[in-house]
């Protein structure tokens, strides 16, 4: 059989399991990627190893340790509470308030993290309330999204593309920062709007918060100060990666393992807690991509985008911020941009200028994950947590939303692109 053929029939096979969330998605990619190693005789175990992206995994692990230390500290907790204390008792502020606490939190630590650790307060604030807990489980999603894509860090594609790109912690916040201000606001403006008809019942029955005393929330302040230093030591040395000729892999191991000697945290119950499918998850993917790569797809696919558009690098942008959204909306965000990542280059070795193309993608790619409940990882972590909770989140009800605030995030988008990369 073709070795093009192979390739591409593995990785739609994997994508559709995928999609289908009927089975794991780590073991179905690993399953993928050692499918081609043994059925592509020309592309070995060498290559393809050499394919996983170390700053990559190893950037996850660091943030991942990091944060998980700090959330046994309660701080979420407090942060919750305090929003909705803020918000005295109205439904519409308190949303407000969580969204604009979940968008910020999730610039500066993995927004997955971020969401499992935020749900549970969601659940209380609701119940205090009186109301159902699923628009502001919707709405912290959303927002989850949108603050991830403004850093790095924040959100997985966004650390495949700086790794391809090579592009550091600062100049990623200055490109993307000010976009992604711009639809939080808008975003945060339109929550009574866009959830007008479930705060209207909320507010009908509004409630002053209940007495809590936020510190008391805090179980560590001694763990929590020693994170925050860690923290902002690790958020420092991303902003001078490129003055101190260091990857942001290693500053977020070097955060990490310090941290847990500090605190003198054993090994093994912190790694416990990290994300270990998600890591084996990027490693099939690397293989599979890398496949597509060897046996020339990657190639053919940037041949034909070239021809489309006729090396228009604003035209291919804006198709590739459109299509990344969509696309990004029906399969899960992280393959897709793993699988696009190539094609960009390729493009960039046939002699486009493929710098606004970066941006597109990481636009597309991150928000566009918001247009359904599988479109990105933090989606299906909390529907997965409301389920558990007995709230479903329905799919339907999730594109009701998810739909319009990607529609109007692509049409802001298109308008910086425009201004910014595209004159």
């Amino acid at each position: 059989m073709n070795e093009a053929l192979i390739a591409v029939t593995i990785f739609v096979l994997v994508y559709a399991a995928i999609i289908s969330e009927k089975v794991d998605r780590a073991a179905v990619a690993l399953l993928g990627g050692m499918a081609v190693i043994i059925l592509i005789r020309s592309f070995d175990q060498e290559e393809a190893f050499a394919a996983i992206d170390l700053n990559v995994l190893f950037l996850l692990t660091g943030m991942m340790v990091i944060a998980n230390i700090m959330g046994e500290t309660g701080v979420f907790q407090w942060l919750g509470v305090k929003a909705i204390q803020l918000g005295k008792g109205n439904p519409t502020r308190i949303m407000q308030i969580l969204v604009i606490v979940t968008a910020f939190t999730s610039a500066l630590l993995d927004n997955v993290t971020v969401v499992v650790l935020l749900a549970p307060v969601t659940l209380v604030a609701a119940s205090s309330l009186g109301v159902s807990p699923i628009p502001f489980l919707i709405a912290e999603v959303l927002a989850s999204n949108i603050g991830g894509a403004s850093t790095l860090i924040g959100d997985p594609p966004n650390i495949l593309i700086g790794s391809a790109a090579d592009i550091d912690f600062l100049t990623f916040l200055l490109n993307m920062g000010p976009y992604i201000l711009t639809v939080l606001f808008f975003f945060v403006l339109g929550l009574p709007l866009l959830f007008r008809k479930q705060l209207r019942i909320a507010r009908a029955g509004m409630v002053e918060p209940a007495a809590v005393d936020a510190s008391t929330l805090i179980t560590d302040h001694a763990l929590l100060r020693k994170s925050l230093i860690v923290l902002g030591f690790v958020l420092v040395g991303f902003m001078l990666h490129g003055f101190l000729g260091l990857e942001s892999a290693t500053i977020a191991l070097a955060g990490a393992a310090a941290l847990m000697l500090w605190t003198r945290q054993e090994a093994h119950q912190v790694f416990h807690h990290v994300e270990w499918a998600t890591l084996m998850f990027f490693v099939g993917l690397f293989v599979l991509v890398e496949a597509l790569v060897h046996v020339g797809v990657i190639d053919a696919i940037a041949n034909w985008l070239f021809e489309m558009t006729g090396g228009n690098v604003p035209v291919t942008a804006i198709a590739l911020l459109w299509g990344s959204a969509i696309l990004s909306g029906v399969v899960d965000n992280i393959p897709y941009t793993a699988t696009i990542i190539p094609v960009i280059l390729k493009l960039g070795e046939d002699g486009m200028n493929i710098w606004p193309l970066w941006w597109a993608l990481a636009i597309g790619a991150d928000l566009g994950g918001n247009l359904t409940i599988i479109g990105a990882s933090a989606n299906v972590v909390v529907a997965s947590f409301a389920e558990r909770s007995g709230h479903k989140i329905s799919f339907g009800a999730f594109f009701k939303y998810g739909a319009v605030t990607t529609f109007f995030s692509m049409i802001i988008a298109t308008f910086y692109l425009m201004a910014f990369y595209l004159r």
